[in-house]
């Protein structure tokens, strides 16, 4: 595991006019009660403000993760209200549970200036080094994007290991260890997949907001060989961690494609 350098943008306040919105699963309360049923919002926009809801059309696959296995929630269960998506779930035994989100691709054309303010504050650093090298910092740029994201949250007291399950999306963050049977101080493993393959050197950022919402300060890492990387979650709240894969293409009318993702959890 190693560090990543500081990369513009990355390490500024995460409420900077984002140009591509982030998507977050973000329970109210991550530490529930076997047989509670509660509506989870999503969050398209940061990790503090929902700016659009999303159409149940974009969902590409709705899961949830009990003791009991993998689970595919019906699409009665979104609802989208104003600026915020919702997700309606019923809890079963105590156990620890995640719930994933996989949405549909858009595109997306930004200008020159845009774009590369896009790629500083989200940790694309190899497709900003190739426009420099190619000299085309001032090109506008068409990307296709898709978005796949996960919550973990805790019933009860027993843990069980449906964290660790892959979903299967394009993009995907899997823990490697149970976050909660961690507190403040603790280390979380976590390995990154895009199309169910390990990536190396892929800048992973976290951050978050602790107790009083006062926010957890955004911090990057390196993905080793093996796609996987630490997080040092040195206080309690609501945790964070994302990435974005981006690849040049060579389809007509695009230049790039992206695959995000993001995962969220709790830290007593």
């Amino acid at each position: 595991m190693r560090r990543a350098p500081t990369i513009g943008g990355v390490l500024l306040l995460a409420a900077t006019a984002a140009l591509a919105h982030d998507l977050f699963i973000k329970l109210d309360r991550y530490f529930l009660e076997p047989g509670a049923s509660l509506s989870v919002p999503v969050l398209n926009g940061t990790f503090l403000v929902s700016e659009n809801s999303l159409e149940g059309d974009r969902i590409a696959d709705l899961s949830l993760v009990s003791p009991a296995g993998r689970e595919r929630l019906p699409m009665s269960a979104w609802s989208a209200r104003g600026d915020t998506s919702w997700v309606s779930l019923s809890v079963g035994e105590a156990g620890t549970y995640v719930v994933g989100l996989s949405v549909r691709p858009r595109e997306l054309e930004l200008t020159g200036e845009e774009f590369n303010a896009y790629l500083e504050e989200d940790g694309i650093a190899n497709i900003l080094a190739l426009r420099r090298q190619k000299n085309e910092m001032t090109k506008g740029a068409r990307e296709r994007y898709s978005k796949h994201v996960k919550a973990v949250f805790q019933a009860g007291e027993r843990r069980s290991t449906g964290f660790a399950t892959a979903l299967g999306y394009p993009a995907e963050i899997v823990p490697l260890d149970n976050p909660y049977d961690l507190k403040a101080g603790g280390t979380l493993r976590l390995r990154c997949l895009v199309d169910g393959k390990p990536v190396a050197g892929l800048t992973v950022i976290s951050g978050g907001d602790g107790p009083g919402g006062v926010a957890i300060s955004p911090r990057s890492a390196t993905t080793g060989p093996d796609g996987t990387t630490a997080v040092t979650l040195d206080r309690a709240g609501r945790w964070y961690v994302k990435f974005v894969h981006m690849v040049p293409v060579t389809e007509q009318g695009l230049d790039y494609e992206s695959k995000w993702a993001t995962l969220t959890f709790g830290l007593r």
